[in-house]
C-alpha cells in the first residue's frame, strides 16, 4: 500500500464500554441491543482492563447454568478476558488486521498510554481496506 491506512482513519472514537463491576446480564443486554461483538472493559480512570466478547458471555452463562448458578449474579469481571491486545491510533491497519487474524480477536481497544481513545473492529478494518482498494482502482483508471 503506497499510503498506510491508520487505525485513526477507521476507529470508533467513542465506543460503548462497560466496567468490571457491571452486572454481566446488563453488559450482555448492551451487546445484544447494539449488535456488538463485545465491549471494552474500562476502569473508572479510563484505563483498559479487559475485553468482554460474545464468546466470553456465552461461556460464563453456560458455566453458571451448568453449575446451577444464576448469570444474574455474575459481574463483568467474572467473564472478561484480561489478556489484552491493544493498538494505537497511529498503527497501520494492515498490522492490526494481521494481529487480529493471528489471535482470532475481532476488536482492539485503541489506547494512548493506558487510556482508551477508541476501538477498532474487524468490520472497521474491512471497510477501510475496501475503501483503499476502491480508491486505488479509481486512481489507476484516471487519465494521466
Amino acid at each position: 500500500m503506497p499510503h498506510p491506512i491508520l487505525v485513526s482513519d477507521c476507529m470508533y472514537r467513542s465506543p460503548l464500554t462497560t466496567s468490571p463491576d457491571t452486572n454481566l446480564v446488563k453488559a450482555i443486554s448492551l451487546i445484544v441491543e447494539y449488535k456488538l461483538t463485545g465491549l471494552t472493559v474500562a476502569a473508572e480512570d479510563g484505563s483498559v482492563v479487559g475485553i468482554l466478547s460474545e464468546l466470553d458471555c456465552i461461556r460464563a452463562v453456560l458455566t453458571a447454568i451448568y453449575n446451577d448458578g444464576d448469570p444474574d449474579h455474575m459481574m463483568v469481571r467474572d467473564a472478561m478476558c484480561t489478556d489484552l491486545n491493544t493498538c494505537a491510533a497511529g498503527d497501520s491497519i494492515v498490522e492490526v488486521a494481521q494481529s487480529m487474524l493471528s489471535s482470532g480477536q475481532r476488536r482492539r481497544p485503541v489506547v494512548e498510554g493506558s487510556k482508551l481513545v477508541g476501538q477498532v473492529s474487524s468490520n472497521n478494518i474491512l471497510w477501510a481496506l475496501m475503501e483503499h482498494s476502491r480508491a486505488k482502482r479509481f486512481d489507476s483508471k484516471a487519465p494521466r
